[in-house]
């Protein structure tokens, strides 16, 4: 069984969204939020973001502009 929840996203984010949709990463907008609250209850969300922020402090990281930056 499923539930609708929506949710309000300013336009920059949903822009961001829509590209993660638009270039295959996720089949749909919930499919993007169900792995980002997978990952987040994995706690692998902050695990990652750590791992993240050490890669930039060691100048080992890239600062992405688009997701497109991904590929």
């Amino acid at each position: 069984m499923r539930t609708v929840v929506n949710i309000s996203l300013p336009l920059s984010l949903n822009r961001v969204v829509d590209e993660a949709v638009a270039n295959g990463s996720f089949a749909s907008k919930s499919e993007f939020f169900r792995d980002l609250l997978r990952k987040w209850m994995e706690g692998r969300l902050l695990a990652d973001l750590e791992k993240s922020r050490n890669e930039l402090k060691k100048g080992e990281g890239k600062i992405l502009k688009s997701l497109r930056d991904l590929r």
